[in-house]
């Protein structure tokens, strides 16, 4: 099953107002899916590629829960607040001696704000208050937490902003779960301006030849292929190159994904791969061209699938 997804406010845009809406804090994680079976757990990424064996420490959690099919955020906290940096470095490992020495380092927690089946009843049909309530019931692990929701939601998204989180998830209280659909009987508001892009290629360091120095980015455009929206550098961490080489070196291509020839400046000893890997940036908005400007680097997206993608307001 894909989780139902928030359709973006735009550029100004304020949470809605009304008892008929609740809000809660978007948190700056990885959605997950957990379904528990017979009390054993397996979570699932939005585009349905299993992820238990990168959360190790979450699948005990279940412990006194049999059967049920949840929906949340992975988060790791670092000083007080979600980090999706520290995130990253978790969501695409898949090799189980390595996932248990990060868990042991910098444990993740399951922040779990939705249920749509619960020991054999499919709850997708009830109301959201029905299901928060029938959440709110149910006895977990305290690394599954059910975060709380507001009534107010313009004042959530002023103590958000103040206090350095990603923003407000805005929900219908009448609204029924709708499996893989972007509704808008759920808002969302960013604080900060993000895009999730995928990798057309890559530049290596000034002086190098096979370091990665900056990635080239490409949303996809209707039939036309992938457009470029930019080339990004900052925010590489040594780590993340070295996921990076490993991913891309096998999807290496001898000519450009993107549509349409692109700047000189930025194709100068460029080594083209299959749009296959997606790759989360913050930005400061969108030029006249279409680029991103000041795109910083935060993680990779092994959650997403480049088709998927879809260009942030």
């Amino acid at each position: 099953m894909r989780p139902m997804l928030a359709t973006p406010l735009g550029p100004g845009g304020e949470p809605p107002s009304g008892e008929q809406w609740s809000h809660e804090v978007k948190w700056d994680g990885m959605r997950v899916l957990a379904d528990v079976r017979d009390g054993q757990v397996r979570l699932f990424s939005r585009n349905e590629t299993e992820a238990t064996v990168a959360f190790p420490e979450l699948v005990p959690a279940t412990s006194r829960l049999a059967d049920a099919h949840l929906d949340g955020e992975v988060v790791a906290m670092v000083d007080g607040r979600p980090s999706f940096a520290a995130l990253a470095e978790r969501m695409h490992v898949r090799d189980r001696r390595r996932a248990a020495a990060l868990a042991e380092r910098a444990p993740v927690s399951y922040l779990v704000f939705d249920v749509v089946r619960l020991y054999g009843v499919d709850l997708v049909g009830r109301p959201l208050d029905e299901r928060r309530d029938t959440l709110g019931r149910l006895e977990l692990d305290e690394r599954w937490q059910v975060p709380p929701s507001y009534e107010d939601g313009r004042a959530l998204a002023a103590a958000t902003l103040e206090q350095g989180l990603e923003g407000v998830v805005s929900k219908r209280r009448s609204s029924r779960y709708q499996p893989g659909r972007r509704s808008p009987d759920w808002l969302k508001l960013h604080h900060r301006s993000t895009q999730t892009a995928v990798i057309g290629g890559w530049r290596p360091q000034t002086g190098t030849s096979h370091r990665i120095g900056s990635l080239l980015l490409g949303l996809p455009d209707g039939e036309s292929g992938l457009a470029f929206i930019g080339r990004a550098g900052s925010g590489l961490t040594a780590g993340m190159a070295a996921d990076l080489t490993r991913l891309l070196t096998p999807l290496e291509r001898p000519t450009s994904p993107f549509h349409g020839a692109l700047p000189r400046a930025d194709t100068t000893g460029a080594v083209w791969v299959e749009p296959q890997v997606c790759i989360e940036v913050r930005h400061l908005g969108h030029g006249g061209n279409g680029r991103l400007r000041q795109p910083v680097l935060r993680g990779l997206r092994s959650d997403v699938s480049p088709e998927e993608l879809r260009r942030e307001p």
